[in-house]
């Protein structure tokens, strides 16, 4: 009986010693996916995090600071980290990255922010605005002077001093790029101008055009038609 158990501590003691020793760590660079032992070989890239939110939404021409990133060894010793944000570009709409780099002898980790810039309600409330026109002087006699503010909810555009002599307010929304005026009616005393439109903000922010659908039912000289205005941020 004494020679079973000997025999048998032998054989465990044997099969210990052929486990494959080696770096089992599945996040180091020199893992051995045949090791069986972890014999305390693992080497380690840089371990960075991104300061604050990975993914951000800006208004063009915004302010944007970027937070930027951190990274350590495996000991905890501060690793440098190098910012590339040559792509990004606040005065355009569009979806950039910004990336980060942080190197030591065992490799590079990198990781990247998400920053999209898009057309918000700050874009066309508060500066002024110039507007030229195909329209007709007569029967859609807009104003060269519009005052352009904040809608009715987060897209709402309201543009006043609508039409030369008048006024008139019209409303419509700015969803992306794309701009909605509503059919609407602004009565103008001997009648009323009945018109709706569509149109685009150009990318920059600074200007955008409407395509006007209208009905003056003044006598004499009203008429319809369809014409094309642009508002161009002074």
């Amino acid at each position: 009986m004494k020679k079973i158990f000997f025999t048998l501590a032998i054989l465990t003691l044997a099969m210990t010693s052929c486990k494959k020793k080696g770096c089992t760590d599945s996040t180091a660079t020199n893992r051995n996916a045949k090791a069986k032992k972890d014999d305390g070989s693992c080497l380690y890239r840089p371990f960075l995090t991104i300061n604050g939110q990975a993914q951000v939404t800006i208004n063009v021409g915004g302010a944007y600071s970027d937070a930027g990133a951190t990274a350590i060894n495996k000991d905890g010793s501060s690793v440098a980290v190098s910012t590339d944000s040559a792509s990004f570009n606040k005065t355009q709409t569009g979806v950039y990255y910004i990336n980060y780099a942080a190197a030591n002898v065992n490799g590079t980790t990198t990781g990247s922010r998400k920053v999209t810039v898009v057309i918000g309600a700050s874009n066309w409330t508060g500066p002024t605005w110039a507007e030229s026109n195909t329209c007709s002087g007569t029967q859609f006699p807009l104003s060269t002077s519009p005052v352009i503010s904040a809608g009715t909810g987060a897209n709402g555009i309201s543009i006043g001093n609508m039409f030369n002599l008048v006024g008139g307010t019209a409303t419509g929304t700015v969803n992306g790029a794309a701009i909605s005026i509503p059919n609407q009616t602004i009565n103008i005393s001997l009648g009323d101008i009945i018109f709706s439109g569509i149109g685009t903000m150009n990318a920059s922010a600074t200007q955008f055009q409407i395509t006007y659908t209208y009905d003056n039912t003044t006598p004499l000289i009203g008429g319809n038609g369809t014409c094309v205005a642009i508002y161009d941020k002074q």
